[in-house]
């Protein structure tokens, strides 16, 4: 090949890893193409998107660039069934903490012996679980959540599965979330298996996680439960409630500020 089409081909692909655009794939355990960022370097940082989104979720605030500032190396994956990753529309697929199952692999696939982990909504639910199968994790932030999740019979969820499967109607909680997912071409079908197997931990599982543990949420922010209620659940949480809702709580620099504070503690 010509060197000179060789260092354009060397330079674009610099351009693109500096600028954050590029992204990683590796197979899970089932064969799953999971789809990746892994930016910057130091203290590895796993950041965990929430519903009807995808890793790209996280350039829409502070946080992301903020780690990357302050030294971080800021790993986002996009989980299955969102963004870039596979999309398989059998059940099966999501079924048995598949989720959990996938960001542990890609712990093992970067070769990983400690992170911290952050969550946003959904994201936190997943983080929850994580949180109780894998050792690796030394801090963990838990945003926009309550406690609502530890309930395997939540009626939100529930509601929101069926809204998504096209089962039930949709009423004031749930078009919302529908009509935006229909805006952007997500899958509904895909959408309703998130939710009828989002997972679950349990308050007694929560009791046992000992690491430290930050519990963010927006002052307007109750639709998933007590955020007070989820660090009275957690042994060695504290709490921070900053001005926002949920939609909104994430992008602010309260939140990324609060959040790194929180990660530089000794």
């Amino acid at each position: 090949m010509d060197l000179k089409l060789l260092i354009l081909i060397s330079l674009f692909s610099l351009s693109i890893s500096l600028f954050g655009q590029s992204k990683n794939y590796f197979q899970s355990f089932d064969n799953t193409r999971i789809a990746y960022e892994d930016l910057g370097a130091g203290t590895p940082i796993l950041l965990i998107h929430g519903f009807i989104s995808s890793g790209s979720s996280w350039n829409n605030g502070s946080l992301k660039q903020s780690l990357l500032n302050q030294g971080y190396r800021v790993i986002i994956p996009d989980l299955r069934g969102n963004g870039d990753s596979d999309k398989p529309l059998n059940s099966t697929y999501y079924a048995n903490d598949a989720e959990i199952k996938d960001l542990i692999s890609l712990i093992d696939h970067l070769e990983l012996d400690s992170y911290m982990a952050i969550g946003y909504s959904r994201g936190s639910i997943v983080l929850a679980k994580l949180l109780t199968q894998d050792i690796r994790i030394s801090k963990a932030v838990l945003g926009g959540m309550g406690a609502d999740f530890t309930n395997p019979n939540w009626d939100r969820r529930l509601m929101f599965a069926e809204a998504f499967a096209g089962t039930a109607p949709l009423n004031e909680t749930t078009k919302g979330a529908v009509n935006y997912a229909k805006s952007i071409n997500a899958n509904l079908e895909i959408l309703s298996h998130l939710q009828t197997y989002q997972p679950i931990t349990s308050i007694d599982e929560l009791q046992k996680i000992e690491i430290p543990t930050l519990i963010i949420a927006g002052d307007e922010d109750t639709d998933n439960g007590s955020p007070q209620e989820l660090a009275n659940h957690l042994p060695n949480s504290q709490l921070t409630i900053i001005p926002g809702d949920h939609n909104n709580t994430h992008k602010t620099s309260a939140f990324a500020s609060e959040i790194l504070d929180f990660l530089n503690e000794d």
